[in-house]
């Protein structure tokens, strides 16, 4: 008894954290900034813009090295992003990961392909974010480089993502997805479908059916259907869920989420389900931003309690 209502305070806690940090961000009125705060965002932003006209400057040296001369008059669009999370969970102890995402751009010898080094998985990780699942453990560490060719069908989306994985031994996988958004008068249904083959679950596909109302200019509503089926354990995922967004301007907002995971395995059933409040807030645009995530999760056998928190710090240049 002892141990549930620790659990309960705990979770108390941290979504009180969360909605008195909103209440401090955006709900009090905002004190005109001494001039000392607008050096400081200056001197953040002018570092930000050193350090990516360097990778630019880089990129565009490779650029020029592969095709011989300068044939595009296109910017180079070469983007790095660090993110930085950690994972707070009742009972074990805290977990921290960094990874990096480079987008290589070569405007000069290509069209509609981009280079990309990660060290993590993206495909993995967008089938993951899409099936809106909160992720309550680190990334599994996997650096590799994948090539992505876009291509644009009317209002269909394609990117074929095949991917070197610089593991020991090294290994390939591939994904081919489309998505695309369809706009009704009130609401917005936005489908997606992706085949991936990968060494960890063999062949599979993913699938999602998502509807987004925009409630008003402040809120809106989405409802989350979509699953993944992996040939390798012949296993059906689930998730079903609803996402309240409450936006309060252009670089901050609060989501009160439901989720509930379901499988086939051995039968299919609920296997958990979770609900959580996310504060994202971008403290310099397109720059730096952050989330703070308390979460419930209730997860089989026994569907007790188990509160955490998560923490996302990013950086992008």
């Amino acid at each position: 008894m002892a141990k549930q209502t620790q659990s309960k305070l705990l979770t108390f806690m941290l979504c009180l954290a969360v909605l008195s940090f909103r209440d401090l961000a955006v709900g009090a009125e905002k004190p005109k900034s001494p001039e000392s705060e607008h050096a400081f965002e200056d001197s953040v932003i002018k570092h930000n813009q050193r350090i990516a006209e360097f990778f630019d400057s880089y990129a565009e040296g490779i650029d020029l090295w592969l095709s011989g001369k300068k044939v595009s008059k296109r910017e180079n669009e070469t983007r790095v992003r660090l993110e930085n999370s950690t994972y707070f969970k009742e009972r074990q102890d805290p977990n921290n990961t960094t990874n990096v995402n480079v987008q290589l751009r070569l405007p000069n010898v290509e069209d509609y392909w981009q280079l990309k080094f990660t060290s993590y998985d993206e495909a993995e990780e967008r089938r993951i974010r899409n099936r809106g699942y909160l992720r309550q453990t680190p990334r599994e560490r996997n650096y590799g480089a994948s090539v992505g060719a876009l291509r644009r069908f009317g209002k269909v989306r394609a990117a074929f993502n095949p991917r070197l994985g610089l593991q020991n031994p090294l290994n390939i996988s591939h994904s081919l997805e489309f998505e695309s958004v369809a706009e009704m008068d009130k609401y917005e249904i936005n489908p997606k479908l992706e085949f991936f083959a990968n060494p960890e679950k063999g062949t599979g596909f993913y699938l999602g059916l998502n509807f987004n109302f925009e409630l008003s200019s402040r809120w809106s509503l989405t409802f989350i259907n979509d699953g993944e089926y992996e040939e390798k354990r012949n296993m059906f995922s689930a998730s079903n869920g609803v996402s309240f967004t409450e936006s309060y301007s252009d670089t901050a907002s609060l989501a009160y989420s439901l989720m509930f995971e379901s499988h086939n395995r051995l039968n299919y059933h609920l296997e958990s389900y979770t609900f959580s409040i996310a504060w994202s807030q971008a403290i310099f645009e397109k720059i730096i931003e952050y989330q703070m995530i308390p979460y419930l999760a209730f997860v089989k056998p026994g569907f007790r309690a188990e509160p955490g928190f998560v923490f996302n710090l990013n950086f992008n240049f």
